[in-house]
């Protein structure tokens, strides 16, 4: 599952409501055993999406949200004040490209629904910017996105991925830069939700290789699983004639990301096994023959070209936090055998996740090495000469991320900056200064006056885990103050410091924001990782408790005012707190996650996430399975907190019955009369492609069930 981060940033019942009325939900027991265990639960019923019934009752549960969420007395001044914030006439910039002496990125500016691509000449004057594809040109309504795009050698063609209703099932349009016309054929079927996509041109323009998404079982149109594998195509040709190139013989759950080397030709493969964080490389010469250079489990994390007919690969062997190995291509591609040009340090290089998706972490220069290392957190470019000694490194904020690292020529570089209380932009480096280039978010509101401040909490085991704690401006530590915890920790994602100007929204309120860097996440690097997955899946429920007690008994805040969030994976992390631990919160948003833990492998997607979290097939994986799985640690009886589940119905890569099951399940068995809500939206996936209307609404709802259970005054 990969997981896109961006909509989990955003970021109160009280026990009786009149009017309000909790729509019933009937009980279908059924019974599965699982090595001699007989596991029972009452809802399967609502797995079926097809069934009207279940359309029914997600309608009711919908209308009974409404009731309570459009009631509340914050609803109001918050729709104002977040629609002003999302909707002001800022801009903001990523992916940005630099291809036939022109810079391409993706442009995000409301009161547009969606990001658009844009093509400048300079980076001294974006506003000239030229708008290349706009998705609601397409779509008026706005549930049309940009899954990726991807600009041919030359600068003058740009291939884009476009899918509908949060579905990232991307099909495939080319488009010519210069008349900003569509050009050739449309490719269907080159993203999908889970499994991504990707596309890498040929030096001469006039080629892509790409993936594209075959159904495992063509003669049933029920079976939504898929195969990737990679095609050549040539402009101006019928697709159905595509040449095969690659993926016979993967796995099923393989995810496949492509590079091309301008300068020979070859092509990188890096095929991912789940989203478990194991990879394989596969390099192509020029003669069409395909190399496997590395195999899942070996350590081999990534691979990119170098300037001499080399690969720079970043890898684990003897080196947990990793080391960097230049690897001739005219050889045997031994990894084990090529020379270390950068030793293992005390940080971590980032080498998978963001990585493997596309974010460029080791470029090489004309004289130097640039690579970014992770540091709980935070994360930092670091930079060397080719006989791996240290250079000096671009300046950066303090606390911070950096992303979107671009070769322009020589050794100088574009990265993207930011932090929590600085808005994003890309900065050139040129070996000596670094200076902020116009390319850079706006902001409406300013966020100067938060304190961050980083702390330590003790796990349970001992582990010291990170905290990032937004203090507002006149915040005292009397124990009392409204406190919201976030937490993600898995697919070794390392959740990084980044400016969300909703926040303000927050800070106004003096309600005090953490993030939390808990295991299972990229953070340390994988060894932080695999602490947190599979069997170890426990450890990051225990980090988590682990923080928002650290903030409860330091005085921060209090159980009554102490609300949680996350969202997909971090939804989990949800169930599991609020089961493990009720009277530790007042409340919880869990957006888009996974509360069944002993059927999730069982989704379209759901084989991709074994390799994370385990399988009920293993004896030793279910167990510790069903010792978490939040849907079956719901007891009759016992005092929940205030829940509000968020999902929408097309998402690929959390099943939204999921959502359904947990909500039922709650809603049935609290004694506490705190109110159990579930949010559903149409024409809205896992999150990451919602239209600005619909992030407006979902975070005026999310804002106001917060508040209202923490007892935060909306006066503003």
């Amino acid at each position: 599952m990969r997981i896109l981060l961006q909509f989990l940033c955003i970021c109160l019942l009280s026990s009786s409501f009149v009017g309000a009325q909790q729509p019933k939900t009937k009980k279908q027991p059924v019974s599965d055993d699982y090595h001699g265990v007989s596991v029972r639960e009452d809802y399967r019923w609502l797995e079926d999406w097809s069934d009207p019934q279940v359309r029914a009752w997600s309608a009711s549960q919908n209308k009974f949200a409404r009731s309570i969420l459009d009631d509340l007395e914050s609803a109001g001044p918050l729709r104002k004040q977040v629609t002003k914030i999302l909707g002001a006439a800022t801009t903001s910039y990523r992916d940005l490209v630099y291809r036939g002496k022109r810079f391409f990125a993706i442009k995000r500016q409301p009161p547009k629904e969606q990001p658009f691509i844009v093509v400048f000449d300079a980076l001294d004057n974006p506003d000239a910017a030229r708008v290349l594809v706009d998705p609601t040109k397409i779509d008026a309504a706005g549930t049309t996105a940009i899954d990726w795009f991807k600009v041919s050698p030359d600068g003058r063609y740009v291939a884009v991925s476009l899918s509908r209703g949060g579905s990232e099932t991307g099909n495939l349009s080319v488009y010519d830069v210069g008349s900003g016309r569509q050009v050739f054929e449309n490719i269907a079927h080159v993203n999908s939700g889970t499994a991504g996509g990707s596309l890498a041109w040929t030096p001469d323009s006039q080629s892509f290789f790409y993936t594209k998404h075959l159904p495992v079982r063509p003669d049933d149109p029920a079976d939504h699983n898929v195969y990737q594998h990679v095609y050549l195509h040539r402009l101006g040709t019928a697709a159905d004639t595509d040449r095969y190139e690659l993926g016979k013989g993967f796995p099923q759950i393989a995810e496949i990301q492509l590079v091309t080397d301008d300068r020979s030709g070859r092509v990188l493969a890096t095929v991912q096994e789940g989203d478990g964080g194991e990879f394989a490389h596969y390099l192509r010469e020029t003669d069409g023959t395909w190399r496997q250079f590395s195999r899942f489990g070996d350590g081999t994390k990534q691979a990119v070209f170098g300037n001499e007919d080399d690969l720079f690969v970043v890898t684990l062997r003897d080196a947990p936090r990793g080391r960097i190995v230049q690897l001739p291509i005219r050889g045997e591609l031994n990894v084990s055998q090529a020379a270390t040009l950068i030793q293992q340090s005390d940080e971590t290089i980032v080498s998978s996740g963001i990585a493997f998706w596309g974010e460029t972490t080791v470029l090489p220069t004309a004289t130097r090495l640039y690579v970014v290392y992770q540091q709980g957190g935070p994360s930092v470019i670091r930079a060397f000469h080719y006989n791996g000694e240290k250079a000096a490194a671009p300046r950066q904020l303090p606390v911070s991320a950096v992303h979107g690292l671009l070769h322009v020529h020589d050794d100088t570089i574009l990265f993207g900056n930011t932090s929590f209380t600085q808005p994003d932009g890309y900065y050139r480096y040129d070996g000596e200064q670094t200076k902020k280039t116009a390319i850079a978010s706006s902001s409406p509101v300013d966020l100067s006056d938060v304190t961050v401040v980083r702390k330590f909490a003790t796990s349970k085991d001992g582990t010291r885990v990170p905290l990032n704690i937004l203090m507002p401006a006149g915040v005292q530590l009397d124990g009392n103050n409204p406190c919201i915890v976030y937490g993600y920790g898995g697919y070794g994602v390392n959740i990084e410091p980044s400016f969300n100007p909703l926040r303000r929204v927050l800070m106004d309120r003096k309600v005090i924001y953490v993030v939390a860097n808990i295991r299972g996440g990229g953070e340390f690097g994988e060894q932080w990782h695999r602490q947190g997955n599979l069997t170890n899946k426990q450890n990051v429920f225990d980090d988590f408790a682990a923080c928002v007690n650290y903030m409860i008994r330091n005085r921060y805040t209090n159980p009554q005012k102490t609300g949680i969030l996350g969202g997909s994976n971090g939804g989990l992390l949800m169930g599991a707190t609020l089961t493990q631990h009720p009277a530790m919160i007042k409340c919880a948003v869990a957006l888009v996650g996974i509360y069944d833990m002993l059927r999730v492998e069982l989704s379209p997607n759901g084989a991709f996430n074994v390799t994370e979290f385990g399988t009920v097939k293993d004896p030793a994986q279910f167990r510790a399975l069903y010792a978490y799985s939040p849907l079956h640690h719901v007891q009759d009886g016992i005092k929940y907190p205030a829940v509000l589940f968020v999902t929408g119905e097309n998402d690929p890569r959390v099943d939204p019955m999921q959502s359904r099951k947990m909500t039922a399940r709650l809603q049935a068995a609290t004694a506490s009369g705190n109110p159990v809500l579930l949010r559903t939206s149409a024409n809205a996936g896992h999150g990451g492609d919602n239209s600005l209307s619909e992030r407006i609404e979902q975070s005026v709802d999310i804002y106001a069930f917060f508040f209202h259970q923490l007892g935060v005054k909306t006066s503003r």
